[in-house]
């Protein structure tokens, strides 16, 4: 192809790359469409080269280091020493590898792709800005993949330097001795808890009286008595209200609800205060698309959006901002593009949290139900009564259950070791209208974490064996 004035077509234009665009672009071809997938980037958006691969490898090694400098009563020890600039170029080997990956699948599939930006001139049609110059392509459906981006925070403005968005901490080449983390929620306890273990002085500045306000406060209480003992202080119904800098040192003003003022002074001051969607410059005012209250594409249960000829899926089309959520749409917006009975009607989107331990939530929480007014009933099996949980030394954590009266399980929620590999059973379960005689009733290999989980449906049932 030949960018330049002549007005080029295809069935289904990409616009943006990540982990829905990509997705999207490749199923669509699949499905016989001609696609063009555009990104200022390389293939991976987000999650491929600031997000979910970076962060996870990082966290992984801070994970590794820690537990050799600290392996509990085992009889193991060990002095450990790390090159964080050498663990930054293995970071970058992860995601080089999974770019090219991305890139390859494109090819095989045929989607071409075109690292430029797109900004839409209509309804049907969009120009591309690329290194080879400016052309229009006319599209019969439009797919938009934008993502988002790190939001700000009043009076601490990102420069890069000392203040810094989670992007930037991710790229740091050195821990510094101490950092400011503005917010609580994923994002901040998953890094401030990885600095913490690679040496930081971590302060978290939370406005509210528990960090992650979405989660269960049950489980929360295991991963935030965990970060205290890691010496992470949380400030508690407090809000960083002024910055000042000197000599490459920030002092932090921060105070609570009952006006108490405190400094913190760090090396680097993280905002992680949230993100906003990236549909500025894009042209959409030239489309019949709406977006929501808070800047996001409103979107359906097909993903299209109010523009009959243009779908969104991903960060952009609203929350919960999750890859595999984005990689679910954007196969629904390709096949209902291709006249395929598709539609975004997952019943649970599992929740997966890096902290320590780790937090994982598919479904309903018991609060949530009771608002619904369901008659519910609850079991719970702690990780410290689970044998493989002893074996591995990782007896901090529970199970929990919410099932409604009559069986049918509407929430699984589970913190501790390896949390994050244990929820797909529980999607599926709730995925499925799995009762919770079904769960107890699945023989779950021993000695397991994966037992807890039948052990709490168990004990939801009153006929629990090991508790």
């Amino acid at each position: 192809m030949v960018m330049g004035d002549i007005v080029t077509g295809c069935d289904v234009l990409v616009v943006g790359a990540g982990p829905g665009g990509y997705t999207a672009a490749i199923r669509a071809s699949q499905l016989g469409k001609d696609v063009i997938l555009v990104d200022r980037y390389d293939p991976g958006g987000t999650c491929v080269y600031r997000g979910c691969i970076p962060s996870k490898t990082l966290i992984h090694i801070a994970n590794l280091i820690y537990d050799m400098k600290n392996p509990g009563n085992a009889g193991i020890k060990a002095s450990v020493e790390f090159d964080y600039g050498k663990i930054q170029q293995w970071r970058f080997e992860v995601v080089k590898k999974l770019r090219d990956g991305i890139q390859h699948l494109c090819k095989k599939y045929g989607v071409q792709v075109i690292k430029g930006e797109a900004y839409f001139e209509s309804s049907d049609k969009a120009r591309i800005t690329s290194q080879e110059g400016t052309s229009t392509f006319k599209f019969e459906n439009a797919i938009i993949a934008t993502g988002s981006h790190p939001d700000e925070f009043p009076g601490f403005p990102v420069d890069g330097k000392i203040v810094i968005n989670s992007n930037e901490a991710l790229g740091l080449m050195k821990v510094p001795e101490n950092m400011v983390v503005i917010g609580a929620g994923y994002i901040g306890v998953e890094l401030g808890t990885m600095f913490a273990k690679l040496g930081a002085k971590v302060s978290i500045v939370q406005r509210s009286s528990q960090i992650l306000t979405r989660f269960d406060p049950e489980v929360v209480e295991v991963v935030s008595q965990r970060m205290k003992k890691l010496g992470i202080d949380i400030y508690y119904n407090t809000m960083a209200r002024s910055l000042s800098v000197d000599n490459n040192m920030a002092a932090v003003m921060i105070s609570d609800d009952k006006g108490k003022e405190t400094e913190l002074r760090a090396e680097k001051i993280l905002v992680a205060v949230g993100v906003k969607p990236n549909t500025d410059k894009t042209g959409l005012e030239n489309t019949k698309v709406e977006l929501s209250e808070s800047g996001f594409i409103r979107v359906d249960e097909k993903r299209r959006t109010t523009d009959p000829r243009i779908y969104a899926v991903g960060d952009v089309a609203g929350p919960p901002f999750l890859a595999h959520k984005a990689f679910r749409e954007g196969k629904v917006a390709a096949e209902v593009i291709a006249g395929l009975p598709s539609a975004f009607d997952n019943r649970a989107i599992p929740l997966t949290l890096f902290s320590d331990p780790e937090i994982a939530v598919a479904g309903i929480d018991e609060e949530s139900a009771k608002k619904s007014g369901l008659e519910i009933i609850t079991g719970k099996f702690p990780f410290r009564a689970l044998g493989s949980a002893m074996t591995i030394d990782r007896t901090d954590g529970f199970v929990k259950i919410v099932a409604k009266k009559n069986g049918e399980i509407l929430g699984i929620h589970i913190v501790g070791a390896n949390a994050s590999m244990l929820i797909s059973e529980a999607a599926h379960s709730i995925e499925m209208a799995a009762f919770l005689e079904d769960l107890a009733g699945t023989m779950h290999p021993h000695p397991t974490l994966s037992e807890a989980l039948a052990e709490a449906a168990e004990a939801a049932l009153g006929k629990v064996i090991h508790i």
